[in-house]
């Protein structure tokens, strides 16, 4: 599959083969729809927590007698049905949420939703992406010379790949709303989900093949 590439400016340069390994591969939708399940489960940090009758602070002596008073029968104010008592089936912090996934369906999710991008023509390459320093506004610009002259880039949230990370760029662009700077060895398909447009460079592609494709055709 061949896509255009452009620069900074947003200007047609060129066109570039995308690795067949790597943005031609089979949408599997049950095994992509179990791997992102997986790996959102795994960022939870189920910090949420109350409290059941048996931790609640108080309750050591019976509210009132047994009989003769004419009320409910109670016997702690820590149950639940008091207030500041216990609670039923509330959110426990020692739950676990993780979920396993092997590294070789990992791996398989990602050039799926690759490739996903690729087909939708979701995905930008240019031939290179460089700024000055960590300077919000160069990283601003670009992105609005690219939306201002690629007719299929549109609004929406930017996922920027790069093949090594840049501390410069990554400094620039977390002030951007909608935008995320991410290097190759931490992109997932949750990751790739979550964005609608995928920015790239050559390099980027080339990484991307060195990778991924050898791993596939060896197994």
């Amino acid at each position: 599959m061949f896509v255009k590439v452009y620069n900074q400016s947003g200007e047609e340069t060129g066109k570039t083969l995308l690795p067949k390994g790597v943005f031609d591969v089979k949408l599997n939708s049950d095994l992509l729809w179990q791997v992102a399940r997986s790996q959102s489960a795994n960022k939870r940090q189920g910090s949420a927590h109350t409290k059941t009758k048996g931790e609640v602070r108080g309750g050591g002596r019976k509210p009132w007698r047994q009989k003769g008073t004419g009320r409910s029968r109670h016997s702690s104010i820590r149950s639940p049905l008091w207030r500041g008592g216990g609670v039923i089936f509330g959110p426990r912090n020692d739950k676990v949420w993780k979920q396993k996934i092997n590294k070789k369906m990992a791996r398989k999710a990602v050039l799926m939703a690759l490739s996903t991008k690729a087909r939708q023509g979701d995905l930008i390459v240019l031939e290179s992406l460089n700024i000055s320093g960590p300077k919000t506004r160069e990283v601003s610009k670009i992105i609005s010379d690219l939306r201002g002259r690629i007719a299929d880039f549109h609004k929406g949230k930017v996922l920027v790949v790069l093949p090594v990370l840049d501390k410069n760029f990554i400094r620039a662009s977390r002030n951007i709303p909608g935008l995320e700077t991410v290097g190759l060895g931490n992109l997932s398909a949750l990751k790739i989900l979550s964005f609608k447009y995928l920015l790239a460079t050559k390099e980027s592609i080339s990484a991307f093949k060195r990778a991924f494709s050898k791993k596939d055709e060896a197994e």
